[in-house]
């Protein structure tokens, strides 16, 4: 049930095992876990197709390693703390008796709804236990689970939803996020007016709001769960049948449907939990994430369950009802380790140091980021304010895609650097490869960061399209597992993960394809066309900068802007909406029609010194305008 390392001299060792037998170090982690029957084979695979599979027909279900198998020894300890939003508000609290006891409950009510194994569920739904009760419920019953943020738009939400032909939606009649109410349920009904597959709504009863409740489709939360009895047996699965779906953006316009599977990703998460953060039997871990992300998945639901932890679960915002809020849940929680993101540390950081100097943060043993690589001046700031120079900080780089944490230091075992995320987790076999594929040894080098193996945890597809897993992730470089992300190794061997090398943009550690953006904006009656960029924004790490050609050029700049922001948040989400809009007359591209996004980036770099030889665009002149209006 252990799964950590305990020194970094052991980590070398295990990792070198790992990569010379990576069979039997990962046969070894996969037995501490239950199957209800015997796996025949620990890996198959390739990277031509894809096609990896682990553990090899294996039968499981990954709530019986969640909770069942906690009854006996942690039944009454406490699984999953609930902070709300208002402060004033009591934080719930459920033991792992309880939480089965719900989880079971939900899963008989989603079988009544008619909900059988296979049958594509989307949750939108607020930060409160019911979200992680209805992922695991789902799992039980061998349904897939698809989480969006309760921040995306009606109709971001409805290609989710199509392309997943999701049978139910689970919601809610509306959230808080700090200061705000947000309304879910309206979301739900406009979104629901183009998808034909929804046979059933879940309304979970958050703010006592009265709304449209269909009759036929609609059931409230309560009332589906009452008279449900506390027992369901787990749902036999094989390991590589699909856990849930969880849409990212790429490059193009749709959303990709990441595919995670019950055996490897349960097996990867909880190594990788217990071992970044060096989890022990009595701590309090916390990780702020959205549950509509990865992280969450990884990080507050599977990952610390199937350790048999006590994960925290936040309602709120960093800065409510103040920039002191996670500072003083750490107290009242005795928090031993903390998960947050750069975007979060750099706004409590602008917002003074009175906040957390006000905190004891005593109980901190280990200090987590992720979503993005962190800067120096923030990294130096977390470790000293928040960890008062007492704490490691583990810095983890890894994708929806990975499932799991990828390179990362192991709480206070490995080496630290500012900036640097660290060393390859045992089984991942990180290289940097130059633009011909070509792997590039030795120290203090920079190239594109890829993996060579698979890892349990890795993408098995895309859903419902195959060719587009492989031509995004695998057909880059032959033979490998493409990140997107450049970086750099140094003399001993540890990794910076310097950002993406493709059109995808990461907004406060949440990525958002540069197509996605722009077909959005050209929505605009006005609007020509559009070329969208990412620049260094202090706060969110990368701001959105989006170049606007129109037909007649707006009389009212700012009205003009303002609408585009409200398509832009309409058709995708507020969280996607860009920070700088420059009209401009054209955009610089080759003469083969291709826009030379480099240029673009320079400039809202602010480095219009720095954009290269521009004689071979179709007009060069474009260039000079941008750069002379640039904002």
């Amino acid at each position: 049930m252990d799964l950590r390392i305990k020194s970094f001299k052991e980590y070398e060792e295990k990792y070198k095992q790992s990569i010379e037998d990576p069979d039997h170090f990962w046969d070894q982690i996969a037995q501490t876990f239950q199957w209800q029957q015997a796996y025949k084979e620990v890996c198959k695979w390739n990277f031509d197709e894809p096609n990896v599979k682990w553990f090899l027909e294996g039968k499981l279900n990954i709530t019986e390693n969640a909770l069942d198998r906690h009854l006996a020894t942690r039944g009454n300890k406490t699984a999953l703390i609930w902070e709300a939003n208002d402060p004033n508000t009591p934080s719930q609290k459920f033991t792992y008796r309880e939480l089965y006891e719900r989880v079971c409950e939900f899963s008989n009510a989603l079988k009544a709804q008619g909900i059988e194994k296979g049958d594509r569920i989307v949750l939108y739904m607020p930060m409160v236990p019911e979200l992680a009760i209805a992922c695991l419920a789902s799992a039980r019953i061998g349904a897939v689970h698809s989480v969006v943020f309760a921040g995306f738009s009606a109709n971001a939400m409805a290609d989710r939803i199509n392309d997943a032909q999701a049978k139910m939606v689970i919601t809610a009649d509306g959230l808080n996020r700090g200061a705000k109410q947000v309304a879910l349920k309206t979301v739900v009904d406009e979104a629901l007016e183009s998808c034909h597959s929804v046979e059933k709504v879940v309304v979970f009863n958050c703010l006592d709001w009265k709304v449209n409740m269909e009759e036929g489709r609609d059931v409230w939360w309560h009332d589906a769960t009452n008279g449900m009895p506390a027992e369901c047996k787990a749902e036999v699965m094989d390991s590589e049948d699909i856990l849930f779906i969880l849409y990212t953006s790429g490059s193009t316009g749709k959303p990709k449907g990441v595919v995670h599977t019950h055996g490897g990703y349960m097996v990867y998460t909880a190594f990788s939990f217990q071992n970044v953060f060096q989890y022990e039997e009595e701590d309090i871990y916390w990780c702020t994430a959205d549950i509509g992300w990865i992280t969450g998945h990884s990080y507050i639901v599977y990952g610390p369950l199937l350790s048999g932890a006590t994960t925290m679960m936040f309602e709120g915002v960093p800065t409510f009802p103040d920039a002191g809020r996670f500072w003083q849940v750490c107290d009242k929680h005795q928090v031993n380790q903390f998960y947050t993101a750069p975007t979060a540390i750099r706004a409590l950081m602008a917002c003074g140091d009175e906040h957390v100097d006000a905190t004891s943060l005593s109980s901190l043993k280990v200090i987590g980021t992720v979503g993005e690589p962190i800067n120096e001046e923030a990294w130096d700031w977390y470790y000293e304010k928040v960890g008062k120079g007492n704490c490691p900080i583990v810095d983890t780089w890894w994708q929806t895609e990975t499932g799991g944490i990828m390179i990362s230091g192991l709480g206070s075992l490995s080496p630290m650097k500012a900036s640097y995320a660290g060393y390859p987790l045992p089984g991942v076999q990180a290289v940097l490869l130059d633009q011909e594929g070509k792997e590039i040894e030795g120290s203090d080098i920079e190239g594109y960061l890829a993996i060579k193996n698979p890892w349990p945890s890795i993408i098995r597809t895309t859903y419902g399209d195959h060719e587009r897993c492989r031509t995004t992730y695998f057909s880059h470089y032959k033979g490998y597992y493409f990140t997107g992300d450049g970086a750099k190794r140094d003399e001993n061997g540890m990794f910076r993960v310097i950002g993406r090398v493709d059109d995808v943009i990461n907004v406060s550690g949440h990525r958002f394809g540069t197509a996605e953006i722009e077909d959005a904006i050209d929505n605009h009656e006005n609007v020509v066309e559009s070329a969208v960029v990412g620049y260094p924004h202090e706060i969110k790490g990368q701001g959105i900068y989006a170049y606007v050609v129109c037909e007649i050029e707006p009389t009212d700049p700012d009205a003009a802007r303002a609408e585009i922001i409200d398509i832009v948040s309409e058709q995708i989400g507020k969280i996607a909406k860009p920070e700088k809009i420059q009209f401009v007359s054209g955009l610089p591209k080759t003469r083969s029609g291709k826009i030379m996004r480099r240029i673009l980036r320079k400039v809202a770099e602010g480095e219009p010194d720095k954009l290269g030889d521009t004689s071979t665009l179709l007009d060069p002149s474009v260039v000079d305008d941008i750069v002379q209006n640039a904002l």
